[in-house]
């Protein structure tokens, strides 16, 4: 009986044995199911499917695991749509950029520190003869030539010819592209001048005849002035000694005026002629200064000569005068009445300086960089008649004598006009 007992436990034990391990075989089936479809889904993730998703498990770990990554796969999701809309808008105005670059009536290249191109517009593929993907790695100045010699960082406003383009005339700009990988870059903007060369030539012939055909009775009606004044046609009184005196002033600076757009027409279609001769440095800026004393009398300002030392220079008197002349001209029109204005020589290390100062309103420093091109005048600011072609011209015979002339300027204190000659 003991015996039969013995062997019905050892039977439920076996029995209880054979459930539990069926049991836990079964976990593990399922265990390694999961593993096995979590494994799918990161492969899927990683394909970038982001579509499936783990199903559920009878476990609490493994659950709150599949939970966690379904939850990774929703981020996901929602980060994509995100990128997706961003590179969307992003190709958008990529598109709109690229549409205004092709419809710029001037061309732009993108070219490396080498000068090699890096990308064109099609206006550039047109004017080399070459399609974008030809052109990419070859040097820009196997198409463009400049008129005078230049590399790609000297550049501005540069006039050259394009060489597979007939004989047009171009100007080429070039800038420095600062983008964060801090590899050099520079876009270069060219541009057909033509059109516009053949309008300022047409511009400047016209002035030129006009000038030339108003020089005449300007001169006579000056001559004309001279006879009446000393008394030719008869005698006249102090009045009108007065009256034609202030006609005489005034045909004198319509004879300079005239005489300076005479000048400059020629300063660009020839080379300033010079007829030079040894000069005494300080006789002939007193000779100068004493021509202008009157006028700055009349509005009561003084005129100061300051030269520590004298030297003789090689220069075209009447070229010369003229710049002095303008210089001092200048500064009685911008300086304040009863200011004085300084007229300084100082002689350094082979080469003279000679310096027009006066204390008036001075030049704001987004014009000081202007004051010597064609027809720039801040006269009309102030109210006041001027070309914009007396510092231009002077510019033109100061280089005509080696030599070189500068401004500095501080609003409301001084302007120094200061013009360097080799001895």
């Amino acid at each position: 009986m003991l015996w039969y007992v013995f062997n019905l436990i050892v039977i439920f034990i076996l029995v209880l044995l054979f459930i539990v391990v069926r049991s836990t075989n079964r976990q593990w089936q399922k265990t390694d199911l999961f593993i096995e479809d979590a494994a799918n889904i990161v492969e899927s993730i990683r394909s970038g499917n982001l579509s499936k998703k783990i199903g559920k498990i009878d476990s609490t770990s493994g659950e709150a695991l599949a939970d966690s990554i379904n939850q990774l796969i929703d981020t996901l999701k929602e980060t994509e749509e995100k990128v997706k809309e961003q590179q969307t808008e992003l190709m958008k105005q990529n598109r709109f950029l690229e549409s205004v670059l092709n419809s710029l009536s001037d061309g732009l290249i993108i070219v490396d520190k080498n000068s090699n191109i890096i990308k064109v517009t099609p206006k550039i593929s047109n004017w080399f003869g070459q399609s974008n993907k030809k052109l990419m790695g070859k040097n820009v100045f196997e198409f463009i030539e400049p008129t005078q010699q230049a590399s790609i960082e000297t550049l501005h406003n540069t006039e050259v010819y394009i060489k597979t383009y007939s004989s047009d005339l171009f100007e080429a700009t070039a800038l420095r592209l600062n983008v964060e990988d801090r590899v050099s870059r520079y876009i270069i903007l060219i541009r057909n001048v033509t059109n516009q060369k053949e309008l300022e030539k047409l511009r400047e012939d016209f002035v030129a005849t006009l000038t030339h055909d108003l020089k005449v009775p300007i001169v006579a009606e000056s001559n004309m002035l001279d006879f009446l004044s000393n008394g030719t046609f008869g005698e006249i009184n102090d009045k009108q000694r007065d009256v034609l005196g202030k006609m005489k002033t005034s045909n004198s600076e319509l004879i300079e005026l005239v005489q300076m757009l005479l000048e400059t027409y020629k300063s660009n279609n020839t080379t300033i002629e010079l007829y030079k001769e040894d000069t005494s440095l300080n006789e002939f800026l007193e000779e100068v200064i004493d021509e202008m004393r009157p006028l700055a009398e009349k509005n009561d300002i003084q005129l100061n000569f300051t030269a520590p030392q004298n030297t003789i220079v090689s220069i075209d008197r009447l070229q010369f005068k003229r710049v002095i002349k303008n210089l001092i001209q200048n500064a009685l029109s911008y300086s304040e009445s009863s200011n004085d204005i300084d007229i300084k020589t100082n002689i350094q290390g082979g080469n003279v300086y000679i310096s027009v100062i006066d204390y008036g309103k001075g030049i704001s420093p987004k014009d000081i960089g202007l004051v010597f091109n064609k027809y720039f005048s801040t006269s009309k600011k102030y109210r006041k008649i001027g070309t914009g072609l007396g510092l231009y011209l002077s510019k033109q015979i100061i280089e005509a004598h080696d030599g070189e002339i500068t401004v500095t300027s501080e609003e409301g204190v001084l302007t120094e006009f200061k013009i360097k000659l080799v001895i």
